[in-house]
């Protein structure tokens, strides 16, 4: 599947605690010294709310708006309501992004989706390893070595200057 014929898509997988989040609010800075430039899709499997009760933007789509823009030269911010049980297609997310100046989309989550994945991953936390069972996976961000031999490149997942630059070097062999 083909999620995005402009821009390149990487995703970043784990098991929920395993620090996805804590990567990415490191490696954005990390590449943005390299000179790329990213968007972000999280995926998230709870409600939450990100406009704040009582403003506008939120007054609207509390009165019952299915979408909600609101623009300044500052920031633009959009919200469309789900039925609860429809999970988003990451393709008609990555469709809402605008292209120009972006360099690479970073997907938090979206473990089933057919895009390139790093897989962060904890021993210490006794969970599965997901590239044992996922041919997107190209590469496994761990803080301890696996004690089984894996199909993909390890990463010090400590390491964000690493992680770095093992994404600019797929960037520059799979632009998209």
């Amino acid at each position: 599947m083909t999620v995005s014929a402009s821009l390149p898509v990487l995703g970043f997988v784990a098991f929920s605690g395993t620090g996805k989040t804590t990567l990415l609010s490191q490696l954005i800075p990390a590449l943005r010294e390299r000179g790329l430039r990213c968007a972000v899709i999280k995926h998230s499997h709870h409600d939450f709310e990100i406009d704040k009760p009582g403003k506008d933007s939120h007054r609207l789509r509390e009165a019952g708006a299915d979408q909600v823009i609101l623009a300044s030269p500052h920031r633009t911010f959009w919200v469309r309501e789900g039925d609860g049980a429809t999970e988003p297609k990451l393709a008609d997310l990555v469709a809402r992004l605008d292209p120009v100046g972006l360099d690479l989309v970073l997907v938090e989550g979206f473990r089933g989706e057919a895009i390139a994945k790093i897989e962060l991953h904890r021993p210490s936390l006794g969970t599965p390893l997901l590239c044992l069972d996922d041919d997107q996976i190209i590469a496994l961000a761990c803080d301890e070595a696996p004690a089984t031999t894996l199909p993909v490149p390890q990463l010090p997942l400590n390491d964000v200057a690493a992680v770095a630059e093992f994404v600019q070097h797929w960037l520059q062999r799979d632009p998209g």
